[in-house]
């Protein structure tokens, strides 16, 4: 029984309330609300739900008839509310150690959650390009992992990942060494459907971008790591292999089975408070469909269709929340998490809505897609005047890597303020869509604020992802803003040069970047290449390193500081007045003992480096190199020392090669940081701090290749740091010598900000 009360001496413009717990049907309450609009045209109604678990098989769809209008309000809340897609499974212990569960008739458990922690699928460790590449009946390697004699061979997912998009391609079948994928999805991912945007074949799956790394997921024979799992889907069977100190009574088994678990489409004036939504599933990558990823989270499906390079055609994940054609609705204190796809999507004409303060957590895809793939998109189609404020968005991509946290396609008047973005594969935001194609030039896009936002842990380099950044912008813009800020940590400690701060790609035009605070990021703070991008100005950043000039007629910079060691204090109280809850603690810097001092090197080079942006139109290795003289002393040492991680300093490939830089006095010495240069060829070296006479006072090594950053404590004293190769030759782009600090870095508590870092 749903009920319909008056709240108790309110008075005849009160509320209605229509009261609602767990064992009642939502799909019954949406019913009873329209029932109720029509008999009080005055009154706002609210639809409150009792605490409790509302369990869901299907969207629960509201329209026209159960919105408010320009007299009323329409509300749902329910603190300690959970709307779930999901369903438990129940568990029995076998004999070899692992859990099985029979999933109920309907139910396909793509995704599965344990104890309120995401399970991972099964899989391979990545596999290299000899052994798994493209050929044109599918994906090599089928005799070295023995896929044909697994015992299901068919259930099997293919993940690839190249560059910015990811593939997880479902499989047909075994022909000797050649596994076969499914159709359409093998032919989508392939080049030559002249489907997918300019130069992208070279990041298909067959393309010259590949670089390996092909992961095999859900084979039973894959079940090694405790907290994984497979689905049998012939035997109905989910196989999890549990964590120590598990027990099959005491962890919850939930299977997502509902891909949207709220749907509204045509409503005005509705609310949703207080509501937590949960366990919706995403279930494309399982199908003939497959997941053929475009860019952030958007996928190329169907047969044939248009040969667009645009990106008008893609398809957005299923989203737990999906708003259509909507207006005046209002997300407050809601949380979106443990989903398989993606938290929310405002699209097809939705204006004036708004996000506030909610909470987006362990997301498979990303967790705010806003807008569409067309530029010139009807009157009632434009996506306007839509807000997203004091949001959290965090660990969102947890399955599919490509997705960002916060997508917006051809949208004006968007407003992204004050939100949290935190622990992401990929880019943070991505604002705008279409690239340099002559349809999308002009397009729908303008007066769009990205401001006051906290943006870290983006790009991170352990999931394989490329040539992104914390805030990525497409299309010409005019009268957007890029604001006030706080990125820390885009692609920091990876090993190639990627990982951009502010990213302006392709035809981005018309934006002002002003009074951002960037910091660690692994490439560019500001990245602006295309000289087909015209009109952006950057003023009164902050950052740690430097970028080249903006590109394209009419771009420049006025009065950005950069290569700072340690930030001034404005730009820590804009850091600090950053993200959903201003007051956290931010990086202020760490001082560098080496910057500006003389250094010396065995050898040099001449490097002409290509950049991850010219990657995206050619293949190629990242940088090509040419000698260009030899000796202790030659070519430009004082590179590495500059501040600036985007220019290299490379000895000639030769045992015992070295760069070292004279500190100018003894010092007491606490870290050094290396960057790799963009050819990579520093790897497996020695770092040495020497006295004023020579003699060595510490020594450390660094195994493997060498990151954007490799930080080594080193706690000596010394005047002279040696960077030294025995076995070939030495490139960095900066070499950073620091004082002993109270911990592993130096951070400053927002109010007063302090000037400088404390060592």
């Amino acid at each position: 029984m749903v009920s319909e009360v008056t709240a108790v001496g309110a008075g005849a413009t009160s509320p209605l309330v229509l009261a609602v717990t767990p064992h009642e049907s939502l799909a019954d309450a949406a019913d009873r609300l329209a029932a109720t609009l029509v008999r009080h045209p005055q009154r706002d109604v609210e639809v409150r739900l009792a605490p409790g678990t509302y369990r869901v098989s299907e969207p629960v769809r509201l329209g026209p008839e159960h919105s408010g209008d320009e007299r009323r309000e329409v509300r749902w809340a329910g603190t300690g509310a959970v709307i779930s897609g999901g369903v438990a499974l129940t568990w029995r212990a076998d004999r070899d150690g692992r859990w099985r569960a029979t999933a109920p008739p309907g139910v396909e458990p793509a995704d599965l959650f344990v104890g309120g922690r995401r399970s991972r699928r099964a899989r391979s460790a990545p596999q290299s390009a000899e052994v798994c590449h493209a050929v044109d009946a599918g994906i090599t390697g089928a005799r070295a992992l023995g896929i044909g004699r697994w015992a299901r061979p068919e259930a099997v997912t293919c993940v690839v990942t190249v560059r910015w998009r990811a593939y997880h391609l479902p499989v047909a079948g075994v022909d000797g060494d050649v596994v076969r994928l499914r159709e359409p999805c093998w032919t989508n991912a392939r080049g030559g459907t002249g489907r997918v945007g300019p130069y992208w074949d070279t990041t298909a799956v067959d393309g010259s971008q590949f670089a390996g790394g092909v992961v095999w997921e859900n084979a039973i024979e894959l079940l090694t790591e405790p907290g994984d799992h497979v689905w049998d889907p012939v035997t109905r069977t989910v196989t999890y292999l549990p964590l120590p100190g598990e027990e099959p009574s005491d962890v919850e088994a939930i299977v997502p089975t509902c891909e949207s678990l709220l749907a509204l489409d045509g409503v005005r004036r509705l609310r949703l408070t207080g509501l937590t939504l949960s366990h919706a599933a995403f279930g494309q990558s399982a199908t003939a469909q497959g997941y053929v990823g475009a860019q952030a989270g958007l996928t190329l499906t169907g047969a044939t269709g248009p040969r667009d390079a645009a990106g008008r055609h893609y398809t957005k994940p299923a989203a737990a929340l999906a708003v259509r054609r909507s207006h005046h609705v209002v997300v407050e204190d809601c949380v979106v998490t443990q989903v398989a796809g993606a938290g929310v999507v405002l699209e097809h004409g939705t204006c004036d809505t708004r996000l506030v303060a909610s909470r987006f957590e362990d997301l498979g895809s990303g967790a705010v897609y806003i807008g569409d793939t067309e530029p010139h998109p009807g009157a009632d189609r434009v996506s306007e005047r839509n807000t997203v404020t004091r949001c959290v968005l965090r660990r969102v991509g947890a399955r599919y890597t490509d997705a960002v946290a916060l997508w917006a396609g051809y949208v004006a008047d968007l407003t992204v303020d004050h939100n949290t973005i935190e622990d992401v594969p990929y880019s943070g935001i991505s604002l705008g869509w279409g690239w340099n194609q002559p349809g999308a030039r002009a397009s729908a896009l303008r007066d769009n604020r990205v401001t006051a936002n906290r943006i870290v842990e983006v790009m991170r380099p352990s999931t394989g992802m490329h040539d992104g950044g914390a805030i990525y912008v497409q299309g010409a813009q005019p009268g957007t803003v890029i604001a006030r800020n706080h990125i820390d940590r885009s692609g920091y400690g990876g090993t190639q040069r990627d990982g951009n701060g502010i990213y302006l790609d392709e035809q981005t035009s018309h934006v002002r970047v002003e009074r951002n605070v960037v910091t660690r990021v692994g490439y560019k703070w500001l990245s602006n290449w295309a000289v087909y991008g015209v009109e952006n100005l950057s003023r009164g950043n902050w950052t740690d390193t430097d970028a080249p000039a903006l590109g394209g007629r009419g771009s420049g910079s006025r009065g950005d500081q950069v290569r700072l060691d340690v930030l001034p204090p404005a730009a820590l109280a804009i850091a600090a007045a950053a993200g959903a809850e201003p007051g956290a603690r931010v990086w202020a810097g760490r001082v560098d003992l080496a910057r500006g001092r003389p250094a010396t090197q065995s050898s040099a080079v001449v490097v002409a480096v290509r950049t991850s942006e010219d990657l995206s139109q050619c293949g190629g290795v990242e940088a090509q190199t040419t000698a260009a003289g030899h000796g202790a002393g030659a070519g430009h040492a004082e590179v590495a020392v500059d501040g600036d991680t985007c220019a290299d300093t490379v000895t000639v490939d030769e045992p015992d090669s070295w760069w070292r830089v004279d500190l100018g006095a003894q010092r007491r010495l606490g870290a050094v940081g290396l960057w790799n240069a963009a050819s990579m060829p520093t790897r497996d070296v020695v770092i040495e701090v020497a006295d004023g006479a020579g003699r060595i006072t510490a020594r450390a090594r660094v195994e493997g290749l060498v990151r954007r950053p490799s930080i080594v404590e080193v706690d000596a004293e010394g005047r002279y740091v040696t960077v030294r190769r025995p076995g070939g030759g030495v490139g960095l782009s900066s070499v950073t010598v620091h004082p002993p600090s109270r911990g592993a870095e130096c951070e400053a508590r927002p109010g007063p900000p302090r000037g400088r870092a404390e060592p």
